[in-house]
């Protein structure tokens, strides 16, 4: 049966590892879930070391227990930062059955989990989940931005009329934190002065130094900025600035996202906190700053990550001559009844 769902050329392709002729499964029968109990986790838990004594993150920590949960907190839950009981055992239920239907037949499915969540949003701050007003300055740049998502966006000429996602450069900061339908997987590894983090969506590795090597010069600008991390206790602090401006603060591929386009400066700084607080769960906390864009100058996206070393990570296989583009303008000057 067709298990995952990859990407080439940023078109999502279904890609068949195993095939079965047996016929669908019957439709399952309701069945009262219970929730799935809580990992036992604590702000006291004291995590393995690695030999050279830093606490050990290493492992992989896919984000595809989050697909269900929206950036931004649905209206509908407008005042609620957690669901109830009742709520969250409904939300198994309905996950149970999903998983029940997709698991005998050869259908295609994204990332999945059967993890259900209690939090209604990514955003934890401003406390509403919402994402923040953007300031006139923002509302300018987005305005100018250029994207295949962008809505009404008919004329491509030029590679200058796609955005980095499109070109299958990156999906930059802070969206390479944020999950996706499909490629969730977090790789974190470790050596003595650096953490690695390998996403497998647009297959990249953020390379971290921990050993307080000095910044580079605050004129190399980059698409996932520059990081500096260090140990406060028990949890790794990531401070990254140095960043180009050209990629965006959401991503269409962002369940719940505000909208594909929202822009990000080159001043933009982001603050991440890894805390582990049990054998198989981080604590992520990110806090992303960028005063020129953000009315409010910033907001915070919180959530667990779980360990699953189980999990199969992809090779993403998008490159940036990828003939998507080439066809965006062909058809779009074909349209327009101009010449290739």
């Amino acid at each position: 049966m067709i298990r995952r769902i990859l990407a080439l050329g940023g078109i999502s392709i279904a890609i068949t590892l195993a095939q079965s002729a047996s016929p669908a499964p019957a439709k399952p029968k309701p069945v009262a879930a219970k929730p799935k109990p809580a990992t036992t986790s604590s702000a006291n838990y004291v995590p393995p070391k690695t030999p050279w004594g830093e606490p050990d993150l290493q492992g992989i920590w896919p984000l595809n227990h989050l697909i269900a949960v929206p950036l931004t907190r649905p209206a509908r839950l407008a005042n609620k930062a957690t669901l109830t009981d009742e709520e969250l055992a409904t939300a198994q239920t309905n996950l149970d059955a999903r998983n029940s239907r997709y698991e005998g037949a050869a259908i295609p499915v994204a990332d999945t989990s059967k993890r259900v969540m209690r939090q209604t949003s990514l955003i934890v701050d401003p406390p509403d989940g919402k994402f923040p007003e953007l300031t006139d300055y923002g509302k300018k740049l987005q305005a100018e931005m250029k994207s295949s998502y962008k809505p009404g966006q008919t004329v491509f000429d030029a590679i200058e009329d796609f955005s980095a996602w499109d070109r299958c450069i990156t999906r930059g900061m802070p969206v390479s934190m944020l999950p996706r339908n499909y490629n969730n997987g977090i790789r974190i590894m470790q050596s003595p002065g650096y953490v690695v983090i390998l996403l497998e969506m647009a297959h990249e590795a953020r390379v971290i130094p921990t050993n307080g090597a000095p910044p580079l010069d605050s004129q190399i600008k980059e698409w996932l900025g520059e990081s500096r991390g260090h140990w406060e206790g028990n949890t790794l602090v990531v401070e990254t600035k140095n960043f180009n401006g050209l990629v965006g603060l959401t991503s269409a591929g962002v369940p719940g996202s505000p909208g594909p386009l929202q822009p990000e400066t080159e001043n933009m700084r982001i603050i991440e906190r890894f805390t582990r607080t049990a054998a198989d769960t981080i604590e992520f906390k990110m806090t992303i700053e960028d005063k020129a864009v953000l009315a409010p100058g910033s907001f915070t996206v919180a959530y667990p990550m779980y360990l699953d070393n189980t999990y199969d990570m992809y090779e993403y296989a998008c490159h940036e001559g990828n003939t998507a583009v080439r066809n965006y303008i062909e058809t779009s000057r074909f349209e327009r009844g101009k010449p290739k």
